[in-house]
């Protein structure tokens, strides 16, 4: 019974990671938009960020279980029961995007990051 708890598991994460691959541009850009929206992220140019966000995605489409376990790693305890997706995606923002030279800044708790990313992950992936 845990064996196949378990193959479910690995199996929707695989799901959910081919399925970016789908939907880079209109969930990229859903993440910026809400982003600003939200005032999580402050930058001057928000197709720069539209670009990162889609970058990060185009990444993780393409990325083996050890890279993606690597960016994970330090969020892994954020949230009971976390998106591999949106976890790839919000430690992206908090260790990478921050040194980006267009944003001026991240506001808000990784877990209101991870919220708000939340949202437009399920919305585009889980249709």
């Amino acid at each position: 019974m845990i064996s196949r708890i378990e193959t479910s598991k690995e199996y929707e994460r695989r799901r959910s990671i081919h399925a970016v691959g789908e939907v880079i541009g209109a969930l990229g850009n859903a993440l910026s938009s809400k982003l600003v929206e939200n005032q999580l992220v402050e930058t001057n140019n928000t197709n720069a960020l539209r670009e990162q966000m889609e970058y990060c995605l185009e990444r993780l489409s393409k990325a083996d279980d050890f890279e993606i376990d690597y960016q994970v790693a330090p969020l892994r305890n954020l949230v009971a029961n976390p998106h591999v997706v949106t976890l790839y995606i919000t430690a992206f923002i908090i260790e990478q995007l921050i040194k980006h030279p267009e944003i001026i800044d991240i506001y808000g708790s990784d877990e209101e990051i991870y919220a708000c990313i939340h949202r437009q992950v399920v919305r585009y992936l889980m249709t």
